[in-house]
Protein backbone atom coordinates (compact mmCIF):
# COMPACT_ATOMS: atom_id res chain seq x y z
CA UNK A 1 0.00 0.00 0.00
CA UNK A 2 1.23 3.46 -0.92
CA UNK A 3 0.66 6.37 1.47
CA UNK A 4 0.38 9.68 -0.43
CA UNK A 5 1.09 11.79 2.66
CA UNK A 6 4.28 9.83 3.42
CA UNK A 7 5.42 10.01 -0.20
CA UNK A 8 4.86 13.78 -0.35
CA UNK A 9 6.93 14.59 2.77
CA UNK A 10 9.78 15.58 0.45
CA UNK A 11 7.65 16.84 -2.42
CA UNK A 12 10.07 19.55 -3.57
CA UNK A 13 13.02 17.17 -3.72
CA UNK A 14 11.03 14.46 -5.50
CA UNK A 15 9.59 16.90 -8.06
CA UNK A 16 12.91 18.32 -9.26
CA UNK A 17 13.91 15.30 -11.43
CA UNK A 18 10.45 15.37 -13.03
CA UNK A 19 10.91 19.01 -13.98
CA UNK A 20 14.41 18.34 -15.33
CA UNK A 21 13.10 15.41 -17.37
CA UNK A 22 10.29 17.43 -18.95
CA UNK A 23 12.72 20.20 -19.89
CA UNK A 24 14.28 17.81 -22.44
CA UNK A 25 11.01 16.72 -24.07
CA UNK A 26 10.94 18.31 -27.55
CA UNK A 27 7.25 17.79 -28.43
CA UNK A 28 5.41 21.10 -28.69
CA UNK A 29 1.76 20.20 -29.37
CA UNK A 30 1.02 16.62 -28.32
CA UNK A 31 -2.45 15.25 -28.87
CA UNK A 32 -2.32 12.98 -25.83
CA UNK A 33 0.01 12.87 -22.81
CA UNK A 34 0.22 9.90 -20.41
CA UNK A 35 1.82 9.81 -16.96
CA UNK A 36 2.60 6.19 -16.10
CA UNK A 37 2.91 5.74 -12.34
CA UNK A 38 1.37 9.14 -11.67
CA UNK A 39 1.24 8.71 -7.89
CA UNK A 40 -0.83 11.40 -6.15
CA UNK A 41 -1.15 13.45 -9.33
CA UNK A 42 0.68 16.55 -8.17
CA UNK A 43 3.24 16.26 -10.97
CA UNK A 44 0.72 15.15 -13.59
CA UNK A 45 -0.85 18.58 -13.16
CA UNK A 46 2.33 20.13 -14.58
CA UNK A 47 1.73 18.17 -17.78
CA UNK A 48 -1.74 19.68 -18.13
CA UNK A 49 -0.28 23.13 -17.51
CA UNK A 50 2.47 22.74 -20.12
CA UNK A 51 0.20 21.23 -22.78
CA UNK A 52 -3.30 22.66 -22.11
CA UNK A 53 -4.56 21.48 -25.50
CA UNK A 54 -3.68 17.84 -24.92
CA UNK A 55 -5.70 15.03 -23.44
CA UNK A 56 -3.86 14.13 -20.22
CA UNK A 57 -4.14 10.78 -18.46
CA UNK A 58 -2.56 9.39 -15.31
CA UNK A 59 -2.18 5.71 -14.46
CA UNK A 60 -1.09 4.18 -11.16
CA UNK A 61 -1.40 0.76 -9.53
CA UNK A 62 -2.24 2.27 -6.12
CA UNK A 63 -5.90 2.94 -5.36
CA UNK A 64 -4.83 5.30 -2.56
CA UNK A 65 -2.68 7.35 -4.92
CA UNK A 66 -5.41 7.59 -7.55
CA UNK A 67 -7.97 8.66 -4.94
CA UNK A 68 -5.64 11.50 -3.96
CA UNK A 69 -4.94 12.37 -7.61
CA UNK A 70 -8.63 12.72 -8.38
CA UNK A 71 -8.85 15.62 -5.92
CA UNK A 72 -6.73 17.74 -8.30
CA UNK A 73 -8.72 20.50 -10.00
CA UNK A 74 -7.61 19.77 -13.56
CA UNK A 75 -9.30 17.90 -16.43
CA UNK A 76 -7.09 14.84 -16.09
CA UNK A 77 -8.31 11.26 -16.45
CA UNK A 78 -6.78 9.31 -13.53
CA UNK A 79 -7.23 5.55 -13.41
CA UNK A 80 -5.92 2.50 -11.55
CA UNK A 81 -3.86 0.17 -13.70
CA UNK A 82 -0.64 -1.78 -14.14
CA UNK A 83 2.04 -0.25 -16.38
CA UNK A 84 3.06 -3.79 -17.40
CA UNK A 85 -0.29 -4.19 -19.14
CA UNK A 86 -0.40 -0.74 -20.72
CA UNK A 87 0.16 -0.13 -24.44
CA UNK A 88 0.50 3.25 -26.19
CA UNK A 89 -2.47 4.47 -28.19
CA UNK A 90 -1.85 5.93 -31.67
CA UNK A 91 -2.19 9.54 -30.46
CA UNK A 92 -0.05 9.20 -27.30
CA UNK A 93 2.59 11.71 -28.36
CA UNK A 94 4.22 12.09 -24.92
CA UNK A 95 4.64 9.20 -22.50
CA UNK A 96 6.16 9.98 -19.11
CA UNK A 97 7.33 7.47 -16.50
CA UNK A 98 8.90 9.06 -13.43
CA UNK A 99 10.46 6.89 -10.70
CA UNK A 100 8.36 3.83 -11.57
CA UNK A 101 10.28 1.29 -13.61
CA UNK A 102 12.69 0.42 -10.78
CA UNK A 103 9.72 -1.47 -9.32
CA UNK A 104 9.20 -3.52 -12.50
CA UNK A 105 11.56 -6.49 -12.98
CA UNK A 106 12.42 -7.00 -16.62
CA UNK A 107 11.24 -3.54 -17.65
CA UNK A 108 13.74 -3.57 -20.51
CA UNK A 109 11.30 -5.71 -22.51
CA UNK A 110 8.49 -3.34 -21.57
CA UNK A 111 10.43 -0.37 -22.95
CA UNK A 112 11.05 -2.20 -26.22
CA UNK A 113 7.34 -2.97 -26.52
CA UNK A 114 6.35 0.63 -25.83
CA UNK A 115 8.87 1.97 -28.34
CA UNK A 116 7.65 -0.47 -30.96
CA UNK A 117 4.03 0.64 -30.48
CA UNK A 118 4.70 4.40 -30.42
CA UNK A 119 3.79 6.49 -33.44
CA UNK A 120 6.57 8.31 -35.34
CA UNK A 121 7.34 11.59 -33.59
CA UNK A 122 6.11 10.36 -30.20
CA UNK A 123 8.37 10.77 -27.17
CA UNK A 124 9.05 8.49 -24.22
CA UNK A 125 10.52 10.31 -21.19
CA UNK A 126 11.73 8.23 -18.24
CA UNK A 127 13.49 8.83 -14.93
CA UNK A 128 14.53 6.12 -12.48
CA UNK A 129 16.47 6.31 -9.22
CA UNK A 130 20.05 5.18 -9.67
CA UNK A 131 21.09 5.18 -6.02
CA UNK A 132 20.96 1.45 -5.29
CA UNK A 133 24.68 1.35 -4.53
CA UNK A 134 24.38 4.31 -2.13
CA UNK A 135 24.99 3.90 1.63
CA UNK A 136 21.23 4.10 2.24
CA UNK A 137 20.46 1.03 0.14
CA UNK A 138 23.55 -0.88 1.23
CA UNK A 139 22.39 -0.37 4.82
CA UNK A 140 18.88 -1.50 3.91
CA UNK A 141 20.15 -4.70 2.29
CA UNK A 142 22.54 -5.35 5.18
CA UNK A 143 19.76 -5.20 7.75
CA UNK A 144 17.46 -7.29 5.56
CA UNK A 145 20.16 -9.98 5.29
CA UNK A 146 20.27 -10.54 9.05
CA UNK A 147 18.92 -13.92 10.12
CA UNK A 148 15.76 -12.49 11.67
CA UNK A 149 14.65 -10.92 8.38
CA UNK A 150 15.85 -13.33 5.72
CA UNK A 151 12.68 -15.37 5.42
CA UNK A 152 10.04 -12.60 5.38
CA UNK A 153 12.10 -10.33 3.11
CA UNK A 154 13.45 -12.94 0.69
CA UNK A 155 13.42 -11.62 -2.88
CA UNK A 156 12.06 -8.17 -2.02
CA UNK A 157 15.26 -6.14 -2.41
CA UNK A 158 17.32 -6.18 -5.61
CA UNK A 159 20.90 -4.96 -5.86
CA UNK A 160 20.64 -3.29 -9.28
CA UNK A 161 17.09 -2.99 -10.64
CA UNK A 162 17.95 -0.25 -13.19
CA UNK A 163 20.47 0.30 -15.99
CA UNK A 164 22.86 3.18 -16.57
CA UNK A 165 22.21 5.77 -19.31
CA UNK A 166 24.11 3.83 -21.97
CA UNK A 167 22.15 0.69 -21.13
CA UNK A 168 18.81 2.39 -21.77
CA UNK A 169 20.12 4.09 -24.90
CA UNK A 170 21.25 0.70 -26.19
CA UNK A 171 17.77 -0.76 -25.72
CA UNK A 172 15.99 1.99 -27.67
CA UNK A 173 18.43 3.32 -30.25
CA UNK A 174 17.17 1.05 -33.04
CA UNK A 175 13.75 2.76 -33.00
CA UNK A 176 14.46 6.14 -31.41
CA UNK A 177 16.85 9.03 -31.11
CA UNK A 178 17.83 8.80 -27.44
CA UNK A 179 19.05 11.52 -25.11
CA UNK A 180 20.26 9.78 -21.92
CA UNK A 181 22.05 11.19 -18.89
CA UNK A 182 22.41 10.99 -15.13
CA UNK A 183 22.40 13.55 -12.34
CA UNK A 184 23.32 13.35 -8.66
CA UNK A 185 21.25 15.72 -6.55
CA UNK A 186 22.54 16.76 -3.16
CA UNK A 187 19.46 16.99 -0.97
CA UNK A 188 19.83 18.84 2.30
CA UNK A 189 17.25 17.18 4.51
CA UNK A 190 16.20 19.02 7.67
CA UNK A 191 16.86 17.43 11.06
CA UNK A 192 13.81 17.51 13.31
CA UNK A 193 14.86 17.63 16.99
CA UNK A 194 13.68 14.43 18.64
CA UNK A 195 12.49 13.04 15.30
CA UNK A 196 13.59 10.18 13.10
CA UNK A 197 16.69 10.40 10.95
CA UNK A 198 15.59 12.23 7.77
CA UNK A 199 16.99 9.59 5.39
CA UNK A 200 14.88 6.98 7.19
CA UNK A 201 11.86 9.24 6.76
CA UNK A 202 12.68 9.63 3.06
CA UNK A 203 13.00 5.88 2.56
CA UNK A 204 9.68 5.19 4.27
CA UNK A 205 7.99 6.92 1.33
CA UNK A 206 9.49 4.57 -1.27
CA UNK A 207 12.20 1.93 -0.71
CA UNK A 208 10.87 0.75 2.65
CA UNK A 209 7.28 0.31 1.47
CA UNK A 210 7.60 -3.41 0.54
CA UNK A 211 9.52 -4.10 3.77
CA UNK A 212 6.79 -2.47 5.84
CA UNK A 213 4.15 -4.55 4.05
CA UNK A 214 6.03 -7.79 4.74
CA UNK A 215 6.62 -7.31 8.49
CA UNK A 216 4.18 -7.24 11.38
CA UNK A 217 4.12 -4.36 13.85
CA UNK A 218 6.78 -5.57 16.31
CA UNK A 219 9.18 -6.80 13.64
CA UNK A 220 8.76 -3.59 11.67
CA UNK A 221 9.54 -1.48 14.72
CA UNK A 222 12.79 -3.38 15.36
CA UNK A 223 13.78 -3.34 11.68
CA UNK A 224 13.09 0.38 11.42
CA UNK A 225 15.09 1.20 14.57
CA UNK A 226 18.02 -0.95 13.40
CA UNK A 227 18.10 0.69 9.99
CA UNK A 228 17.73 4.16 11.50
CA UNK A 229 20.84 3.61 13.63
CA UNK A 230 22.83 2.54 10.59
CA UNK A 231 21.66 5.52 8.57
CA UNK A 232 22.66 7.91 11.35
CA UNK A 233 26.20 6.57 11.03
CA UNK A 234 26.24 6.77 7.23
CA UNK A 235 24.66 10.23 7.02
CA UNK A 236 25.71 12.28 10.06
CA UNK A 237 23.90 15.52 10.77
CA UNK A 238 25.76 18.74 9.98
CA UNK A 239 24.09 21.28 12.16
CA UNK A 240 20.41 21.13 11.34
CA UNK A 241 20.70 19.26 8.01
CA UNK A 242 21.77 15.90 6.63
CA UNK A 243 23.42 15.83 3.19
CA UNK A 244 21.82 13.11 1.09
CA UNK A 245 23.33 12.58 -2.40
CA UNK A 246 20.85 10.94 -4.75
CA UNK A 247 21.74 9.69 -8.24
CA UNK A 248 19.04 9.52 -10.90
CA UNK A 249 19.07 8.19 -14.47
CA UNK A 250 17.14 9.85 -17.30
CA UNK A 251 16.38 9.23 -20.94
CA UNK A 252 14.18 10.84 -23.56
CA UNK A 253 13.51 8.69 -26.63
CA UNK A 254 12.00 10.25 -29.78
CA UNK A 255 10.47 7.67 -32.13
CA UNK A 256 11.69 7.82 -35.71
CA UNK A 257 9.51 7.46 -38.79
Amino acid sequence: MWDPSTYLRFGDERSRPFVDLLARVPVERPRSVVDLGCGPGTLTVTLARRWPGARVRGLDSSTEMIEKARTEEYPIDFSVGDVREWTPEPDDDVIVSNAVLQWVPGHEALLRRWAGAMAPGACLAVQVPGNFAAPSHRALRAVASEARWQAPLAGLLRDAPVLDPSGYAGILHADCVVDAWETTYLHQLPVIPGGDHPVLTWMEGTALRPVRAALDGDDWAVFRATLGARLAGEYPARGNVVFFPFRRVFFVALKQG
